[in-house]
C-alpha cells in the first residue's frame, strides 16, 4: 500500500487544542469490524458498561518530560546561533539523541548552551537533524536541569496555534504516569481519571501497567510514497514478567485485552510469542504495524483519532481494517468529533482475521 492510502481532509475546527473537561467526558465512537462495521457514540465514562468482568486494560505508564530544549550554539570565535533540540532517546547518563532545528547549523564538537548551568556538546551527527548530545551534567543532576529549563514538547499541530503553557504540564500527562522518560504523551491515556479508574475497579476490570517511553519519531511524517520504505526510530519499553503472567491468565480465563493506546498495544505485540503467549520484555522495539499484520495479543484497542498519512493511522486499519477505519473516520469528522492529542476517543474492536 501506498502512504496516500491512508489520507483524508480534517477541518482545522476538528483539532483539539485542550482536553475536554473532565478528562473522561470526552466522546467516544466504538467501532465493531465484527458487526459490520457498525459505530455506536458513547462518552469516555462510558467505558466501564462497554466491557465487561474479567476484561483487562493495559495502560503505558510513562511520564513526559520537558524534552524541548532552546539553546544557542557557541563556536571559539563565531556568533551565536539559536537552536531548538528535541530529546528523544537517551544513551548514557549524560547522553541523548536529540533532533536539533535548524541542524545544518550544527557540526560536530559545536556547543549548545540551554542556560546558565546546562550546555552540550554535539558529539555525532546523523541524518534529518538527528544529532548526539553529551551533556556536561549527567544522571539526576541531568535530570533536574531539564526539568528547569526544558518545555512540554507539544505536537506541531497544537504548538502551530498557541504557546505552551503551565496548564499543558498536567494536561499532556496520565494521571497514573509514573516512568519518566517519554517525550510525547501516549494519548489514550489522558481521558481517565481517579473516578474512571474506580469505576472500572468497581466493575471487575482489571489494571496492569507497561512502559514505553515515546520518542520524538513519534511526530515525524513518514516520507517517500511506499510504507515498505518507513523505518520506525527505536523505543525503549518494560512488561515486568507479573503483568505478563496476569494478562496470559486474563486471556486464559475468557477475558478480553484492550490496550489503551497504540503504545500499549505496539509493545504488547513486540513482547508476544508466536502462539500469542506475552512474554517478559526489556529491549527496544522498531516494530512498524501495517495492514496484513496479524495481530496476537489485543482484542480490542482505545485510541485517539490520527493524523492523516501517518504510521498511527496505518497501525488502526491493520487493527480494525482499513474500510472501516476510512469509514468510522468520515463519521466522526461529520459528527464533530475532536482529533489528535487532546482530543475525543474511539473504541476498537478487531477485524476478525
Amino acid at each position: 500500500m501506498r502512504v496516500s492510502d491512508f489520507d483524508f481532509h480534517l477541518p482545522s475546527e476538528n483539532i483539539a487544542l485542550r482536553p475536554a473537561e473532565p478528562r473522561d467526558s470526552a466522546r467516544l465512537l466504538m467501532v465493531d469490524p465484527a458487526a459490520g462495521g457498525r459505530f455506536s457514540d458513547h462518552i469516555v465514562r462510558d467505558l466501564p458498561r462497554l466491557l465487561r468482568a474479567g476484561d483487562a486494560l493495559v495502560f503505558n505508564d510513562t511520564r513526559v518530560i520537558p524534552a524541548r530544549l532552546d539553546g544557542v550554539r557557541r563556536r571559539p570565535g563565531g556568533t551565536g546561533a539559536a537552536i531548538e533540540a528535541m530529546l528523544h532517546q537517551r544513551t548514557a547518563p549524560a547522553r541523548w539523541r536529540a533532533f536539533a532545528r535548524p541542524g545544518k547549523r550544527l557540526a560536530v564538537d559545536d556547543t549548545i548552551e540551554f542556560g546558565e548551568a546546562l550546555s552540550a556538546e554535539v558529539e555525532e551527527k546523523g541524518e534529518g537533524g538527528e544529532v548526539t548530545l553529551r551533556f556536561n551534567l549527567a544522571g539526576p543532576d541531568l535530570d533536574i536541569a531539564i526539568a528547569t529549563v526544558g518545555h512540554i514538547p507539544l505536537p506541531p499541530y497544537i504548538a502551530s496555534k498557541r504557546a505552551e503553557d503551565q496548564r499543558d504540564r498536567q494536561d499532556y500527562q496520565t494521571v497514573y504516569a509514573r516512568s519518566d522518560g517519554a517525550v510525547a504523551a501516549p494519548t489514550a491515556g489522558l481521558h481517565f481519571t481517579p473516578q474512571l479508574l474506580q469505576a472500572l475497579d468497581a466493575a471487575g476490570i482489571t489494571r496492569h501497567f507497561v512502559t514505553l517511553h515515546v520518542g520524538a519519531g513519534t511526530f515525524l511524517p513518514v516520507k517517500g510514497e511506499e510504507i515498505s520504505e518507513h523505518r520506525m526510530h527505536a523505543e525503549f519499553g518494560v512488561i515486568s514478567g507479573d503483568t505478563a503472567a496476569a494478562l496470559n491468565q486474563t486471556r486464559r480465563r475468557g477475558g478480553r485485552i484492550v490496550a489503551v493506546g497504540t503504545t500499549s498495544l505496539r509493545l504488547l505485540e513486540s513482547a508476544a510469542d508466536g502462539d500469542g503467549a506475552i512474554l517478559p520484555f526489556s529491549d527496544e522495539t522498531s516494530i512498524f504495524i501495517t495492514p496484513g499484520y496479524r495481530f496476537r495479543t489485543a482484542d480490542a484497542l482505545m485510541t485517539n483519532f490520527h493524523l492523516p498519512r501517518s504510521t498511527l493511522m496505518m497501525l488502526v486499519s491493520a487493527f480494525a481494517g482499513y474500510d472501516v477505519i476510512k469509514a468510522a473516520y468520515a463519521y466522526a469528522i461529520a459528527q464533530g468529533y475532536r482529533f489528535y492529542s487532546y482530543g475525543d476517543s474511539s473504541l476498537l474492536w478487531r477485524a476478525p482475521c
